[in-house]
């Protein structure tokens, strides 16, 4: 099943996103589990989890259709050693908030070297976190999402990503989540047929589609390549709307959440509807070529 969905709000507690999500229609959700700009956040009730569970159970979703997102202010990369420990304890929380909710993923940025000279130092730096925390938990698959390439982050080639796994120590947690604006940005180019296969085995041979477990489905204000992250709606930017045709369509990647994180939320219910429109479309014109053919 083709699972999309959208990043919900959690306005009055994180048990309220399962049913803002099905008030979407959507089969899949991201959301944060705390306040993503703030440092200090307090620790979850068990209230809460009973709270979170039985509207999970209520609205039909189980753990893999759920993908939450860390905190905005936690940079695994940072070369200064008392903020990365800021960040590192931030994450670490992160996660075990995941373990706590019985949830399977938590998806990070991987960072930023910041004035760091070469992003070797960095990788390692960010793979050596995620190797602590990983250990200090269970159940949790971290996903690496890649980046637009602004300023001195990280990520934002297929390679940095495949360096990063590789460097872990349990690479049956660590996975990808895949963002088209990041990808637009960054030079990754989806908006042919052609284009969209290049890139896909590109993305099988240097990573390994096995990791890939999560997408965002953006399309792009920046142009294509300019290293710059301005989300728009779907068909309303520079990559447009084929892309995410091939996307729903595509068979590899049957199960995985596809998260909307467009421009503007009011139209995050017509925006999925749209994209499960692209896969009856998709199949009708199969059963019509088929039958022309014979």
């Amino acid at each position: 099943m083709i699972r999309i969905g959208a990043h919900v709000e959690t306005t009055g507690g994180i048990f309220n996103a399962p049913a803002n999500a099905r008030r979407l229609r959507a089969r899949a959700f991201a959301l944060f589990l705390t306040n993503p700009r703030t440092w200090n956040s307090p620790p979850l009730e068990l209230s809460v989890i009973d709270r979170f569970w039985k509207a999970m159970e209520k609205q039909g979703y189980s753990p893999d259709h759920v993908v939450p997102h860390d905190n905005y202010l936690i940079n695994l990369g940072n070369p200064d050693k008392e903020k990365l420990k800021k960040s590192y304890s931030a994450f670490l929380e992160e996660m075990k908030r995941c373990e706590q909710l019985g949830l399977m993923y938590l998806n990070t940025h991987p960072g930023s070297r910041l004035s760091e000279t070469g992003e070797e130092k960095c990788l390692k730096r960010i793979a050596g976190c995620i190797n602590r925390a990983l250990d200090a938990t269970n159940g949790v698959t971290i996903l690496l999402e890649n980046t637009a390439g602004q300023g001195s982050s990280v990520g934002y080639a297929f390679e940095h990503l495949a360096a990063i796994i590789d460097m872990t120590e349990d690479t049956s947690r660590i996975g990808i989540c895949y963002d088209t604006c990041h990808g637009n940005a960054a030079g990754y180019d989806i908006r042919t047929k052609k284009a969209y296969e290049k890139t896909m085995k590109d993305l099988d041979t240097i990573i390994g589609l096995e990791y890939l477990k999560a997408m965002h489905f953006n399309d792009a204000r920046s142009g294509f390549g300019s290293r710059v992250d301005r989300h728009e709606s779907l068909g309303k930017g520079t990559i447009g709307l084929d892309p995410f045709c091939f996307l729903v369509n595509d068979p590899r990647l049957d199960e995985i959440p596809m998260i909307l994180e467009t421009a503007r939320k009011s139209l995050w219910k017509k925006e999925i509807a749209m994209l499960y429109r692209f896969i009856k479309r998709a199949g009708k014109n199969k059963a019509t070529a088929a039958r022309k053919s014979r």
